[in-house]
């Protein structure tokens, strides 16, 4: 279930855009839409935490704003405590409310390691729609 190459790139691409001022944890994400579309997005930081913005979700919600649905999520982050850093609860569950739980989801270092799963595997109890 690897990610494709373009996608990992663009999500490579949009962590340099990142605005991480406080952390310095750069991350940057890519959707491919059911449209075919690779649509990106970055972490955005405030100094009002609550209204910082993961990348994931920065990509997530831009498939929605070009009316598609992700088929495939890709992320590219630095490793936390020494592991591929994977999506957080609030963006697992956001993907899982936008593209199901068959929706691959892809985490990758900068230095080219990578990690895949469904949102099945990974939100295995996740509240999902009715």
């Amino acid at each position: 279930m690897a990610a494709d190459d373009a996608l990992i790139a663009a999500a490579a691409q949009a962590r340099e855009r990142a605005y991480a001022p406080y952390s310095g944890f750069r991350m940057g994400a890519a959707v491919r839409t059911d449209a075919g579309e690779v649509l990106t997005g970055a972490l955005v930081e405030n100094v009002s935490l609550g209204l910082a913005m993961c990348a994931e979700r920065a990509a997530l919600f831009a498939s929605v704003a070009a009316g598609a649905r992700p088929e495939r999520l890709v992320l590219v982050a630095p490793r936390t405590d020494g592991r591929i850093t994977m999506p957080c609860g609030a963006c697992l569950q956001v993907a899982l409310e936008l593209g199901g739980p068959d929706l691959e989801v892809t985490a990758a270092t900068p230095e080219g390691d990578e990690e895949s799963a469904t949102l099945r595997d990974l939100l295995p109890r996740g509240p999902r729609k009715g």
